[in-house]
């Protein structure tokens, strides 16, 4: 099958943007779903890639068109609905790496371009190299009956004995795994998909965040037809999005979880019931993280607390604050091991994902408090590391300066400008000298002699410029409470 199959395909109603003829007479070795703003690692020679653009904003166009003409794509076929349409950097870019580039209208689902491609490339194929009939017919029962990721699994290899294979997320966890495939690590399994040892083929599945999306996985290349395997692939396809849609109630008690637990604290004669309703234990320990990954629209950030919540419980909830901050509400008391969060963050490499969580909470009534410890512990980690992926735990600040990330930055600017006041609005030269000073005499616990030694000043010039910064604050600096009123105003500013 060919590029310029699809493109002629009047069902799909593809719109052509770039391409030379020469191009689209390219074989389609397959069909892989991406938003990563790098893709490369996770596209094979041959393959079209289907992409929603959530990933673009302007500049990043280079990186990733880049990546699908050296990984060897057949072309991009881009969805119009987040951005409205194709945006013309993109286009210019596929022109210049020789990816053709279509369109895909928003009414279109991805769905359909890859059972096309699927049903075409495959469906000639002899019963040898693809699913036996029988097993088809069990798959589709399966899928009728919303039947889960092991069983599919188990029903489309049960004929090849002791077939090892598994179905894995980008950050390692195991969603199923047939009998004949043994246990793997998480770091270990991220590794083998992400290096491509074996086989992997990515399961297209619409309304999935790039943190929770299925990878089929069998460590020996041969051990199954590619014909089999797409098969395979198209119906856990099928199996996750009734997974998403089954999904969309449980967002929604978590929701509901979430606007008690920031309301009143009457509501909290509600929380047993709205934890019932969530899956979770009535008696707790609970564990509360929050996460954003600075887009502040539904859906990364929750799928990545999920993905999170998926190596740690076998239940969670998982929604949304009222003011916009993705949540999650663990049944464990256990810290988040550090490990999970990078492998789940790495599964976005150019997206901070930024988290907080706190002190584990006994039972209902210590949740309130628990998520009011994660939503400081969040802005703590925006604050220190606004460009990394960062998870903070607050009873991990065991400093001042940790403890002030957490506080908004506008408050801490306000605290800094009442306690230094004239110290930071008179003359610039006089200013910043008495502000130097007095840093520097915090900093060498109020000695005036090792001030004056660290500025290259008399010890009398130092008692002066003390006697300043007292003036101008209003604050006795032989006190210990003034002295830390002002240090603190220093790490604010």
């Amino acid at each position: 099958m060919h590029v310029e199959h699809l493109l002629t395909d009047v069902s799909l109603g593809l719109r052509p943007l770039w391409a030379q003829d020469a191009l689209l007479a390219r074989e389609i070795s397959g069909v892989t779903v991406t938003d990563l703003e790098d893709p490369a690692r996770f596209v094979r020679p041959g393959e079209v890639v289907l992409s929603g653009l959530v990933w673009w904003a302007p500049g990043k166009a280079e990186r990733f068109v880049s990546g699908l003409s050296e990984a060897g794509a057949a072309a991009l076929f881009a969805g119009e609905e987040t951005h409205g349409s194709v945006p013309g950097e993109l286009v210019e870019a596929c022109a210049r790496h020789r990816v053709p580039l279509a369109g895909v209208p928003a009414h279109i689902m991805f769905r359909a371009i890859t059972d096309t491609v699927y049903l075409r490339q495959w469906g000639e194929l002899s019963r040898r190299q693809a699913l036996p009939e029988n097993a088809r017919v069990r798959l589709s029962r399966l899928l009728a009956q919303e039947a889960g990721p092991g069983e599919v699994l188990a029903a489309a290899f049960a004929h090849l004995d002791r077939l090892a294979a598994h179905v894995f997320t980008p950050s390692g966890r195991t969603v199923a795994a047939t009998a004949g495939a043994g246990p793997v690590p998480a770091r270990e399994a991220a590794a083998l998909v992400a290096d491509g040892r074996g086989v992997t083929v990515s399961v297209a599945a619409d309304g999935v965040s790039p943190y929770e999306r299925w990878l089929l996985y069998l460590p020996d290349p041969d051990g199954a037809p590619a014909g089999m395997l797409h098969e395979v692939a198209a119906a856990l396809g099928r199996c996750q999005e009734a997974a998403v849609r089954r999904r969309a109630a449980e967002h929604q008690a978590a929701d509901e979880l979430g606007a008690l637990l920031t309301g009143p604290a009457a509501a909290e004669s509600a929380l047993p019931a709205a934890l019932r309703e969530c899956g979770l234990p009535a008696d707790g320990p609970y564990r509360v993280l929050v996460a954003d990954t600075g887009t502040r629209r539904p859906g990364p950030a929750e799928g990545a607390l999920s993905e999170v919540a998926g190596h740690l419980a076998p239940v969670a909830a998982v929604g949304r604050l009222p003011e916009g901050l993705a949540f999650a509400v663990l049944p464990a008391g256990d810290a988040v091991p550090e490990e999970v969060w990078t492998l789940v963050a790495g599964c976005e490499p150019g997206v901070p994902l930024h988290g907080g969580t706190g002190a584990a909470a006994d039972g209902p009534g210590g949740l309130a408090a628990a998520l009011a410890q994660a939503r400081y512990a969040f802005t703590a980690a925006r604050g220190s590391a606004p460009q990394d992926s960062v998870l903070v735990d607050a009873t991990g600040l065991s400093s001042l300066a940790a403890l002030l990330t957490g506080v908004p930055a506008d408050v801490r600017a306000a605290y800094s400008r009442t306690v230094l006041g004239p110290l930071l609005t008179g003359g610039r030269a006089a200013s910043a000298m008495l502000v130097t000073t007095l840093e520097t005499f915090l900093a060498c616990d109020g000695s005036w002699a090792r001030t004056a030694e660290a500025l290259h000043l008399h010890v009398n010039t130092v008692h002066y410029r003390m006697q300043r910064v007292e003036h101008f604050t209003g604050r006795d600096l032989s006190r210990l409470s003034d002295r830390l009123d002002l240090w603190a105003a220093l790490m604010c500013r």
